[in-house]
């Protein structure tokens, strides 16, 4: 994908814009591919923004799932109905979190829970505070980052519900470690990890509790868990999407609409290219090769990057000179955007204005 900024003069480099027209296309597109709005519950960890939070809001869409305490804040300020916080809290998280939801009592906020002793905390918390707040077990179905392992899990669900101060409603599996480039091996990976979720969901019920509602999925495996009838689908990327998940999810409608801007700022031999674009403008966590690509110079090869340069092979002949705006797309556009306080917006070739990132900062009003 390449385009014109008209006015692309105007703003410092390295910067990160934003096409608006795709941003709403591609909400457009998630709640197509769910078909029932009630159905989406999109992660704001990607943009971060009150401003995109009010695009998806315009667009039906009620529930909405976070990871930091800040990006749960921001979401009760932008008037949020359903907030679930995609993580356990410990610590000082807890008060924080009572903080949020006495502070937003319009927003109906519930969080995750994987270990009893966290749930007996939790529950301490927000009994103290005249609380109770509704929790799902967060279950590990291979990702091996967080969650109960799934032949423990009834026996977490049922001690909560015995707690004061959080009621279980649900189960959340998060499937991001299945990524198979080829959509059939990535569909039945998923349908296997999801067969857990559902024989827990049928123990529960056995049990004489309510069914729970099943939050499930990410991006990869968003165009499998949308077309579950009975699940919450939780992709986040989709609002900006980037290069990594267009090579990977190539069954899915959506393109770019974060790019990044940088300016050639020196030319250090015959054939190289230095752009003002270093660790601190673009997610550094893959391989060199796999952190920008320029739709319009596919052939650049990246071959050194520090703190505030990028170091480009351009080859013999190349043909660009010092000031020379370049424009790409991040492999990994949710950790880039954490390294932007604001994002230009771009709406019929011109920029228009600045999103903040609000929930980029770690405190908020609440502290």
């Amino acid at each position: 994908m390449t385009f014109n900024i008209e006015n692309i003069a105007e703003i410092d480099s390295p910067a990160l814009v934003i096409i608006k027209e795709q941003v709403e296309q591609n909400i457009a597109h998630a709640v197509r591919m769910v078909g029932d709005v009630r159905r989406l519950r999109p992660h704001v960890k990607t943009h971060k923004s009150a401003d995109v939070t009010r695009l998806l809001l315009a667009a039906g869409i009620t529930k909405f799932k976070c990871a930091t305490i800040a990006e749960a804040e921001m979401l009760g300020e932008s008037g949020a109905q359903d907030v679930l916080l995609a993580y356990q809290p410990v610590g000082p998280k807890v008060e924080r979190f009572v903080g949020v939801k006495k502070h937003y009592p319009q927003t109906a906020f519930s969080c995750l829970v994987d270990d009893l002793s966290a749930a007996q905390n939790m529950a301490a918390g927000f009994s103290e505070n005249g609380l109770n707040i509704p929790v799902y077990i967060d279950l590990n179905v291979g990702q091996n980052r967080t969650g109960i392992l799934p032949e423990y899990a009834v026996e977490l669900y049922i001690a909560c519900a015995k707690m004061a101060g959080i009621t279980p409603i649900g189960l959340q599996a998060y499937d991001g470690h299945i990524r198979d480039m080829d959509f059939g091996k990535r569909t039945a990976g998923c349908n296997a990890a999801f067969q857990q979720v559902e024989n827990i969901a049928k123990q529960i019920k056995a049990a004489g509790y309510e069914e729970p509602i099943i939050v499930a999925g990410g991006s990869p495996t968003f165009s499998i868990h949308c077309n579950r009838k009975s699940v919450e689908c939780s992709p986040g990327t989709f609002v900006y999407w980037d290069k990594g998940y267009s090579d990977l999810c190539r069954e899915q409608p959506f393109s770019p609409a974060a790019f990044l801007v940088t300016r050639v700022i020196s030319l250090p031999d015959a054939t190289k290219v230095c752009l003002d674009l270093g660790h601190k403008s673009v997610a550094a966590e893959n391989e060199i090769g796999k952190r920008i690509y320029f739709p319009k110079w596919p052939d650049l090869i990246p071959i050194g990057q520090s703190e505030e340069h990028l170091v480009m092979d351009a080859g013999a002949n190349h043909g660009f000179k010092v000031g020379d705006v370049l424009i790409g797309i991040p492999y990994h556009i949710c950790p880039t955007v954490a390294l932007y306080e604001k994002v230009f917006v771009v709406e019929n070739n011109q920029i228009i204005g600045e999103w903040k990132t609000t929930a980029r900062d770690r405190y908020l009003k609440q502290g």
